[in-house]
């Protein structure tokens, strides 16, 4: 089953990818498949009723529009 329990643009980032770009790179050498986090839109699973975790086996998906999407298969703790 597919949950989307974030969901959000970069449109709604405070600053614009731009901008976010210009200064990281002002103090550190970006390089292709550099991340860079920005922090998490609403939907924090331990907010909800009741908390909400990733488990082992669940997929995590990220999309960029125009840039692509990354997805990471949750593994457990070793």
């Amino acid at each position: 089953m597919r949950l989307a329990v974030q969901d959000s643009r970069t449109a709604q980032l405070l600053f614009t990818p731009a901008a976010l770009l210009s200064y990281v790179s002002a103090f550190t050498t970006l390089e292709p498949g550099d991340v860079i986090s920005t922090g998490t839109p609403g939907g924090v699973g331990g907010s909800m009723t009741p908390p909400t975790f990733l488990r082992a086996g669940q997929v995590v998906e990220t999309t960029v529009e125009g840039v692509g999407t990354c997805r990471n298969l949750c593994v457990p703790p070793r």
